[in-house]
């Protein structure tokens, strides 16, 4: 079936209860089921629960399966024996949300690098060379060439990212292995492999549930969520005003329409990409419109400088700031840094990500000198210190500050005013912290750690082996993997990055090869199916 830009989906299969079984359930979710933690086919039958067999699933249907989707298809595992059970209508969906909403257009650049391509597992050519050759211009090439010490990093345009994976997508025919829904949980099977519990769209089904039993699953399944600040959480409570206080990650276009309809007091809280690309909005509109906004940026750690445990693990900082390229040291990717996590344990494992972890964002020369007008200029400030209260007065919030110190010489930039608490009015506050919620609040995760044998790693994610095989679900001849934000933490920094999801989908590729499930990717297999790749042919 065919839908709007040329998208392909797939109807769900025809599916029925096995046979020579007598259903006595009405196709949902039994007390039984829930409370039982290895099903057996019986226990389906009687709950009328009709089951589709297949040998993989992958549960999200964003860029984690896609990639993953991508790798397998390329490895000759052909498109009917993988389903992807998604709410979503195209991977990228979730991740083009939060790059609109956290003011990334599509001809604004993301921050990655140009060989971290989830629509080529090749990375050539990068999107460099392939914007110097759409735009005609050695400019691209030279950006990597010469970063970091006489350019910024290049990063690609978000509409590239976008206009890729779109064309991969068609290739391998990623909508014919899409199937609409809900997965509510995924369940251990007796005699091996695994049940995942299908919620399909409303009146598509003559059953709530439908169950896919396969002998290997895939979880890419993102954050569990955001959260606010506790201050800002609770002050949303309280007054139910999701106006005023706003998260950078959800719609909140409606600040900039009255900054520019009115002066404007707005106060940022957080300092990485995100703080970032907003305060880029702001002060672009102050340019462009001639708006008149007063920004006040809150610092819970303010930087002075450069920074690390060492000076082999430093990173430059100034004026709040910690910056770097991308979010970890390009060799957590593939070098040093790749190679030493891998051997650490426990807590040892849990120190080295607390030393390369933390908020930063990318030095951009035009970042810079937004920053420093506003700072001469005066109308914007930064403090560092804790919010304590967040109340309304009449049509405007107020908020009680505390200062810190933050170590290093004072300046114009900094709000100097000892320790003293002091109350900041404004119009609005945009949260960019970025907090995640634990990741039990996601429900496939919170069943999986309540039924399924998975544990937490020394960071409290996700526990994945080398190869991200969920530790402790294993049954006969059956995995359970996942990769993604969730399992941050593990043997692999990164993981919720392009590159990242690319390295986690290799592993497990290389894994599902080992169990025999498909083709090893050698130098000849590569280098026909990297043609088919530049063709745009099938694999």
């Amino acid at each position: 079936m065919t839908t709007r830009a040329g998208q392909t989906t797939s109807r769900l299969p025809h599916v029925e209860a096995p046979a020579g079984r007598v259903s006595t359930g009405h196709g949902d979710l039994t007390p039984q089921l829930v409370d039982t933690d290895v099903w057996s086919d019986d226990l389906l039958a009687r709950a009328g629960i009709p089951v589709v067999d297949v040998p993989f699933v992958t549960v999200g249907g964003g860029i984690g399966s896609f990639v993953l989707a991508d790798y397998l298809r390329v490895m000759g595992v052909p498109a009917e024996s993988i389903r992807v059970l998604s709410n979503l209508d195209r991977p990228w969906q979730t991740y083009e949300h939060l790059t609109r909403v956290s003011q990334i257009p599509g001809p604004e650049r993301i921050r990655s690098d140009s060989q971290s391509m989830p629509d080529n597992l090749w990375g050539f050519p990068s999107y460099a060379m392939r914007e110097a050759v759409a735009e005609r211009s050695l400019k691209p090439v030279w950006n990597v060439l010469s970063e970091p010490v006489l350019s910024n990093y290049y990063t690609p345009r978000v509409s590239q990212v976008f206009r890729g994976m779109q064309r991969e997508h068609d290739r391998i025919g990623f909508g014919d292995m899409l199937v609409k829904g809900t997965v509510r949980m995924v369940r251990r099977r007796h005699g091996g492999g695994y049940f995942t519990i299908l919620t399909p769209p409303a009146g598509t089904t003559a059953t709530k549930r439908v169950a896919y039993r396969s002998r290997f699953v895939h979880l890419a399944v993102g954050y569990a969520g955001l959260k606010f600040l506790p201050d800002l959480q609770r002050y949303r409570s309280d007054t139910g005003d999701h106006h005023r206080v706003v998260n950078a990650y959800e719609g909140h276009e409606h600040v900039y329409r009255e900054v520019a309809a009115r002066p404007c007091t707005v106060v940022i809280r957080g300092s990485g990409i995100v703080a970032s690309r907003v305060l880029q909005r702001l002060i672009d509109d102050r340019d462009r419109l001639g708006t008149d906004v007063r920004i006040v940026h809150l610092f819970r750690t303010y930087v002075a400088g450069a920074h690390g445990r060492s000076i082999f693990m430093r990173r430059p900082g100034g004026h709040g700031w910690a910056h770097q390229g991308f979010n970890y040291p390009k060799s957590a990717w593939g070098g040093q840094l790749k190679a030493r996590m891998r051997r650490l344990e426990g807590e040892k494992r849990a120190d080295l990500y607390e030393q390369i972890g933390g908020t930063q964002t990318p030095i951009r020369k035009n970042w810079q000198e937004q920053l420093r007008r506003g700072r001469k200029a005066g109308w914007y400030q930064a403090i560092s210190g804790e919010a304590q209260l967040v109340r309304a007065h009449g049509n405007r919030l107020s908020m009680t500050l505390t200062p810190k110190p933050s170590g290093g010489s004072g300046g114009p930039d900094r709000f100097a005013i000892g320790g003293n608490p002091v109350e900041v009015g404004c119009d609005f506050v945009i949260d960019c912290t970025g907090l995640e919620a634990d990741i039990a609040e996601h429900r496939v995760i919170g069943d999986l750690l309540g039924h399924s044998g998975a544990g937490r790693n020394p960071v409290n994610r996700l526990d994945v082996e080398r190869t991200f095989e969920v530790r402790g679900t294993r049954t006969d001849g059956s995995r359970l993997y996942a990769s993604g934000a969730a399992t941050l933490g593990g043997y692999f920094p990164g993981v919720d990055t392009f590159l990242g999801l690319q390295i986690a989908a290799q592993e497990i590729a290389d894994d599902l090869a080992r169990q025999g499930f498909c083709k090893r990717l050698g130098p000849v297999r590569s280098i026909r199916q990297w043609w088919r790749w530049v063709g745009g042919r099938r694999p």
